[in-house]
């Protein structure tokens, strides 16, 4: 038997075995949405783009709340730019149904919310703390001075009074500013 490779003949000398088969076209594999489905994956399918061979569960979380026919409908009345958006939505909804099947995504939206409430009280009660520590400071600061200034002489008070003007701006400037560092 001759096997020609090129230029070159080859003579083997040893029973005549099958040429080897010719190569096969490159076979895309079906979307995970035709495979759980069983049905042959066309060039075009709708649902190849958002359901990959590799992810299998994603179609099969959305097919059983939604149904493959209603998934496949609702794709193509929308828009292309708009369906990798929507097969999104759709697996979330499905599984927060999975999840939760009287509020589905309204029950994780609805606890979200209450946890954001809370949230809000506990930082106005927090503010409402330190506006009332602010005061009982300024309060002090103003008993302290009074008390000074009542104990000094006459003579004294000039002097103290630029002193407080100075420690006062300084206050004011720094914490001031860290209440900024605070805030932000």
């Amino acid at each position: 038997m001759e096997y020609c490779y090129s230029d070159t003949t080859i003579t083997s000398p040893s029973s005549p075995s099958p040429p080897p088969p010719p190569p096969l076209p490159h076979v895309a594999s079906p979307c995970a949405a035709c495979k759980i489905l069983r049905r042959r994956c066309v060039e075009k399918c709708v649902l190849a783009p958002y359901f990959p061979p590799n992810d299998p569960l994603k179609f099969a979380t959305a097919h059983r709340v939604f149904g493959a026919s209603n998934i496949i409908k609702f794709l193509q009345e929308l828009p292309e730019d708009q369906r990798a958006d929507a097969v999104s939505s759709m697996v979330y909804e499905a599984n927060a149904r999975l999840r939760d099947p009287v509020y589905g995504s309204a029950g994780t939206i609805s606890q979200l919310q209450n946890q954001v409430n809370e949230l809000q009280r506990q930082l106005a009660m927090a503010q409402a703390e330190i506006v009332n520590m602010q005061s009982q400071q300024a309060y002090l600061m103003a008993l302290i001075w009074m008390e000074k200034w009542h104990s000094m002489s006459p003579h004294q008070h000039l002097s103290y009074d630029n002193d407080c003007q100075t420690n006062t701006r300084f206050l004011d400037e720094n914490l001031g500013s860290l209440w900024e560092h605070v805030w932000k």
